[in-house]
């Protein structure tokens, strides 16, 4: 019985935090862009990347091997 005692107000309080944890969540905008997070996964470009595209960087020509070795397959024709 004694063991109860702990339990049931461990479970309340771990319970509260985490009511208390969605509650900031929801109100610090976390679900506010659920795309956004699975479109930057999906991008191609590495995180540290901030070429953005229609910049005025040389870009190679259609078919032109890339510096991985393979052709550049991420160019529009």
């Amino acid at each position: 019985m004694t063991s109860l005692a702990w339990l049931i107000p461990a479970a309340l309080v771990l319970g509260g935090l985490g009511l208390a944890a969605f509650l900031w969540s929801l109100k610090s905008g976390q679900y506010e862009d659920l795309d956004g997070a699975a479109w930057r996964a999906l991008e191609d470009r590495a995180p540290g990347d901030k070429r953005a595209e229609g910049s005025s960087a040389k870009q190679r020509p259609p078919g032109q091997v890339g510096s991985s070795g393979g052709p550049d397959l991420d160019h529009e024709d």
